[in-house]
């Protein structure tokens, strides 16, 4: 199994190696998601469910633990960034 690694905005210094396929299945569906306009975790979530791979996240399940991981390492990749809003929301940069 390929691995990826990725960061946490976080925790800038502490790195992991995840799953390289599940990552880029999530990645590819938040992309296609997340806009230039904020959005919260729940708008994203609900989003994305429709359109993940059913091979790396049939029904659904985990899929929340991988959004916010791929969530967190896009920050600190300045792909996402995080607005200071109740409820937090992001956006594409």
């Amino acid at each position: 199994m390929a691995k990826i690694e990725v960061e946490n905005v976080n925790a800038p210094d502490h790195k992991v190696n995840l799953n390289a396929e599940k990552y880029g299945a999530m990645f590819d569906a938040m992309m296609a998601v997340i806009s230039s306009e904020p959005m919260t975790y729940a708008a994203i979530k609900e989003g994305v469910l429709p359109i993940l791979s059913q091979e790396h996240f049939p029904e659904g399940k985990t899929s929340g633990w991988w959004i916010k991981a791929v969530q967190l390492d896009l920050e600190a990749k300045g792909v996402v960034v995080r607005h200071k809003s109740k409820p937090l929301t992001w956006s594409k940069v």
